[in-house]
This record gives C-alpha cells, sequence and structure tokens, in this order.
C-alpha cells in the first residue's frame, strides 16, 4: 500500500483511542526547528485564541497478537493489516505542520510480534523526528506495556506526554475481555514513567511544567521560607551548569539488536542515554513534561460509577496522572461476550464521570463522597455537583460574603475561577445576586444553595424536592441526533469541508 492507503485505515482505527484535550507543555520556537508547544489547547478543540487545532491520531501499526474482545483490531478480526515505518511517520507529520493542518502528534499502536519490536519503532519514529527533522511541536506517545523499561525510558526523553491505557477499571473486567493482557504489565510502566518524572524534576530543581521549585523547606533542611527560596535557586542554577557542560556525554546504551523470545530487531542507530540529546538540547530538558494519562472504557463491563471512580482516585494519588479519559463503549465486534446497549454507547454516564472526575481534580471532593455503596451511579439527568449538594442539604445554603474559598467551590454554579473573583470582590462591599452573576456564577444552579448578606433568592426556602425539580428542568437531554458518536477524522466529508474552508482562507 502506498502512504495515503495506509494512513486511511490507520487514522481511522485510531478513532477509538481517546486523544488529550490540552497539551500541558509549553515550548517556544527554536531556532533551525520545526514547530513549538502551547499549552492550553491541542486535539480537535479551539484554543484561547480562538484558533481550531489538532493532532495528527494515529496507530503505528494495526496488526496486533492479542485478541481482545472490544478492540476493532484484535487478531482474529478480518480486516486489513498495515504498518508505519519511523520515516513514514515522520514524513506525514512534517508535511500535515507545514500545511498548517495539525499542531502535534498523537502516536499509539497495536503490538506487532512483539512488545519490545513495536516500541522500539515508535521510539525510532519519535528519535528521527526530534533529531533529523527537527520537530519542535507536540508529541503524545503510547508506552507499549510489556516493552523493556529502557525503550520506555527513551521514548519518555523524546515524548511530551506519555500514556498507558488501564482498558478496564477493574482486573476482573480485564480477565473478562482482555485475557492476553494483565494489570501488572500495565501499572509498571505506568510506576516507571512516574518515577522518571519525579527524578527529572528533582534533577532540575522545578515542581512541574510551570517552573515552580520542587525542592521542600523539610528537604533542604531549613524552615525558613526566605532561606529555603535562596538555596533552591543556588541548586537550581548549579544542576543547569552541570547539565549543560555534560550535554553530549551518552552515559548508557541499549544494543542495536534487542531480543525478546527469540525475535530480533535490527534498529541502527538506536541508543540510549539518562540524558537524551534531545533532552539535552531543549529549553527544558524534560522527561515526560506534560505528564502521563490513561484511558478507561466505560460500560463494556458492569462495574459502578462508584467503581470507576474510586479506580480513578487511586490513580491520581498513587501514579499522579494529569488525566484519566473515559471512553463510551462502543460495540464494534460481534462477540457474545460484549454487551448490547440499547441506548448505544453510554455518552452522558462519560459525559457525568468527566464532570466528577473535576472535582476531584480541582474542586477538592473525593469518591467515596460523590458515591457509595448504597447509591453506587451517578444520576445521568444531573450533574454530579448538584446531586451531592441536594443529599446534603446540612451543607447549605452557603452565604456568599462570608464563606471560605473551600466551601464556595462546593455551591453548584460555582467555579474555581467564580469562586476567586467572589473572594477578591467581597473585600471591597457586600455581594448580590446581580454581582455573582457578573463574576461569572451560573445562578440557574446556585440560587437554591446560597444567601447573599443572609437574603435568599426566593422569598421563602424552597424544598429540596422542588429545587430538583426546578435543576432537572435546566439539564435538557440532547436529542437523539445531538447524542450519536461522532468524531472527525482526516477522511470524512465533515473534515475535508473543513480543510477546504481552511486552504481558501
Amino acid at each position: 500500500m502506498d502512504v495515503m492507503e495506509k494512513l486511511q485505515i490507520l487514522a481511522d482505527s485510531a478513532k477509538y483511542d481517546v486523544a488529550c484535550t490540552s497539551s500541558g507543555s509549553n515550548r517556544q520556537g527554536v531556532a533551525g526547528s520545526i514547530g513549538n508547544s502551547v499549552a492550553p489547547g491541542i486535539c480537535h478543540t479551539f484554543s484561547a485564541d480562538g484558533r481550531c487545532i489538532s493532532l495528527l491520531k494515529i496507530l503505528y501499526t494495526n496488526h496486533c497478537i492479542f485478541d481482545c474482545k472490544y478492540c476493532i483490531n484484535r487478531s482474529s478480526n478480518d480486516v486489513p493489516r498495515v504498518s508505519f515505518t519511523p520515516e513514514e511517520v515522520c514524513r506525514l507529520t512534517i508535511e500535515f505542520y507545514r500545511r498548517n493542518y495539525i499542531e502535534g502528534l498523537f502516536l499509539s499502536s497495536g503490538i506487532n510480534h512483539t512488545p519490545n519490536q513495536t516500541m522500539a519503532e515508535i521510539v525510532q519514529a519519535l528519535m528521527l523526528l526530534r533529531e533529523k527533522y527537527h520537530f519542535n511541536g507536540y508529541i503524545h506517545c503510547k508506552a507499549i506495556p510489556g516493552a523493556d523499561p529502557d525503550l520506555v525510558e527513551l521514548a519518555g526523553w523524546y515524548a511530551d506526554r506519555m500514556s498507558v491505557n488501564l482498558e478496564l477499571p477493574t482486573a476482573e473486567g480485564l480477565r473478562a475481555l482482555a485475557p492476553h493482557k494483565n494489570r501488572k504489565n500495565i501499572l509498571l510502566p505506568m510506576r516507571q514513567i512516574q518515577a522518571g518524572i519525579e527524578e527529572n524534576m528533582q534533577s532540575l530543581g522545578v515542581n512541574d511544567s510551570r517552573g515552580r521549585y520542587w525542592y521542600t523547606a523539610r528537604e533542604l533542611g531549613r524552615k525558613e521560607e526566605s532561606t529555603t527560596l535562596l538555596l533552591r535557586e543556588q541548586i537550581r542554577q548549579k544542576i543547569l551548569l552541570d547539565e549543560k557542560s555534560a550535554a553530549n556525554t551518552v552515559l548508557e546504551s541499549v544494543p542495536a539488536v534487542l531480543e525478546d523470545n527469540s525475535t530480533s530487531i535490527e534498529l541502527p542507530g538506536l541508543h540510549m542515554q539518562k540524558e537524551a540529546k534531545w533532552a539535552n538540547q531543549s529549553h527544558t530538558g524534560r522527561f515526560v513534561p506534560a505528564g502521563q494519562s490513561t484511558q478507561m472504557i466505560i460500560g463494556a463491563t458492569n462495574e459502578s460509577d462508584y467503581q470507576i471512580l474510586a479506580v480513578s482516585e487511586a490513580l491520581y494519588k498513587k501514579f499522579d496522572l494529569k488525566r484519566v479519559f473515559y471512553s463510551a463503549f462502543i460495540r464494534v465486534n460481534d462477540d457474545s461476550a460484549l454487551p448490547v446497549l440499547s441506548g448505544g454507547p453510554p455518552l452522558r454516564r462519560e459525559h457525568r464521570l468527566y464532570q466528577a472526575d473535576w472535582l476531584l481534580r480541582y474542586y477538592g471532593f473525593e469518591a467515596n463522597e460523590l458515591l457509595s455503596e448504597k447509591q453506587p451511579n451517578f444520576n445521568e439527568f444531573l450533574d454530579p455537583k448538584c446531586d451531592w449538594a441536594l443529599r446534603h442539604p446540612e451543607h447549605f445554603p452557603v452565604e456568599i460574603n462570608r464563606a471560605d474559598y473551600y466551601t464556595l467551590l462546593r455551591v453548584p454554579g460555582i467555579g474555581v475561577k467564580s469562586a476567586r473573583r467572589i473572594v477578591r470582590a467581597r473585600s471591597t462591599g457586600k455581594l448580590d445576586f446581580a454581582d455573582i452573576k457578573k463574576l461569572g456564577v451560573v445562578l440557574k444552579r446556585a440560587v437554591y444553595f446560597i444567601t447573599c448578606s443572609g437574603a435568599s433568592y426566593f422569598p421563602v426556602q424552597l424544598s429540596s424536592g422542588l429545587a430538583l425539580q426546578n435543576l432537572l428542568m435546566a439539564e435538557k437531554p440532547p436529542t437523539k441526533e445531538e447524542s450519536r458518536y461522532q468524531q472527525l477524522t482526516l477522511f470524512d466529508g465533515t473534515y475535508q469541508d473543513f480543510l477546504q474552508e481552511r486552504g481558501s482562507a
């Protein structure tokens, strides 16, 4: 097949793999390189400045030795099988970037022959992109479970973000639908990436991609904050100077021939170094600077929302993930082990899980607050924050002019930005309902749970039942056409129209 035929197959196969919604990586353009990386937006979305930006989302290969029952590329399916070469991945990425179609690469893959062979070829593609073609843009790369840790580490020096798909929320579900996979092989590279990120941040003296210092007063043996800040800066400058002087030193190597189950792979020029050439030449010298993520399929097995959310919470706490992505189950294979969902993919359930996930990461909630064994699933017609508030009337109403920031965050209709604005604005005077609406509060949700200077929005306090009825009326369910599953691809009519409009503009 030619490259375009491969692209059509492998781009279509990749649409079931959820891409990141933001890059999380800031990197300016460099003389002699192509592209940059801007944190606010990647994937099929709009950035803060109004641009429509996207990733080239492809599989490296749809050959796969596994027979996962939910996957279109499983080994027992009779589908056209193709693979890119590392050079083809590079040419496609560069040519699409030059035409302003994409701003980065999302590279996933099936497993061809062995995990090591597939991971090694992906690494070679990344190395070529960075070192031969000097691509400075965003790259999201999948780590192949079961691959050699050295290969996973080397990929981490070239990628902005890496991910290892958990696939299904529980080990039981994985055994039922993906018997060739196991949780150990999935969690090991996840732990390795986490450790690599932490080690790299410590060596650079930074806490995260925003440049905060990593070292704490306890680690430096100082309690005084001013002294600690001075020591942090001194240590950071020393580390950066040491790294600059050793920029081209190869500290460790990997043989050109990798063996795995008697299968050898010839990869000329493949090498390993603790501080890779690309990393040392970049502005940051970072290992997976945008962090790691994972994906879970929702609805293929019988786990409750409570179980799914508890798994996500554990992943955030134990593996320091940037994101957990939830992918509504789509029945692409006719298999008796797969459920038949009368309403199609559970998109509304997926949406509620994303909302709850946001509450875990930014609003200080815990999984056992939002759900429990007695109430294991979310109300599909009400967002999780409203649902929690109605079930906990003892926390309400909240007085806008006195409540602390974290209490305000728990009020439906008040987000992170609006809570901060309220705290700043009320220092200059008392706020009423008109004022907080101007500050970004969604009053159609918040009015049932707040007071302003002791006054309610309604003449009398509404019962929980009446508040629920009004909130449900505000949450209008989507029409059948709106809930239809669709994702833009390079070859459907919608995307072609978009490219033509963009080209004519």
